[in-house]
């Protein structure tokens, strides 16, 4: 969260200095130095505000992408940023999305119900998040193909769906050509290192337009994302 974003959280509620101080637990004057930039918000603070101004996740401080996280645990994370398709679970803590979205790539094994949430959270979170940190973590862990991909997938849902009016649906456009400078050269598959070579061939064949311009090996269209609109 940014002091810009702090301030303006605020008056979106309508509270002075004074009433937003006392919700967060901090002098009205500190509260004043946070909305300049003068003093730093810490991760907890943050989270607090996140909570207290009913912001979005995507404002929450960002965390270490985890190449080895619990199917289990990225559902429940998936749940707690609203996503319909794990609504029947007891929804785990928020996390920003950017990390929840890259903790996901990460897996070298992902399984579809987890992979047909991600476009949903471009959908619903793009606007929101911070571009230049995505496409940097993304770079350094080798996964600009793999979210470009997803951005694109997520792109033709609401294209398919006729919601491409979203502010969203725009910042994937963007993104995805900071993406593009960032393709690389080499085939990979979406998280699913256990294929065979017999499917890697069948993959190739089915794959779509966007998937081998990502290098990607892949079957995923957007026509079978049941949420992603």
């Amino acid at each position: 969260m940014t002091p810009h974003s702090l301030k303006l959280a605020r008056k979106q509620h309508q509270w002075t200095q004074v009433q937003a101080a006392s919700r967060l637990g901090v002098s009205q004057p500190y509260l004043a130095l946070l909305e300049k930039g003068q003093r730093q918000l810490t991760p907890a603070l943050t989270k607090k505000a996140v909570k207290v101004f009913r912001a979005s996740p995507a404002e929450l401080p960002y965390g270490e992408p985890s190449s080895s996280l619990d199917p289990q645990l990225l559902a429940r994370q998936l749940s707690g940023l609203g996503y319909p398709g794990f609504d029947y679970l007891r929804a785990g803590k928020r996390e920003n999305p950017a990390v929840v979205v890259l903790s996901a790539l990460s897996q070298n094994d992902l399984e579809a119900r987890l992979a047909e949430a991600l476009p949903w959270v471009l959908l619903h979170y793009g606007a929101d998040m911070d571009a230049t940190w995505l496409v940097q973590q993304a770079r350094l862990r080798n996964l600009a193909n793999k979210l470009g991909f997803m951005v694109d997938l997520a792109r033709r849902a609401a294209e398919l769906h006729g919601t491409t009016d979203s502010r969203h649906y725009v910042s994937l456009g963007q993104l995805r050509e900071s993406l593009y400078q960032s393709r690389l050269d080499v085939e990979d598959t979406l998280c699913q290192s256990s294929f065979s070579q017999s499917e890697s061939e069948w993959v190739r064949q089915v794959r779509s337009a966007d998937a081998e311009f990502w290098h990607l090996l892949t079957n995923w269209h957007p026509e079978h994302l049941q949420y992603a609109r």
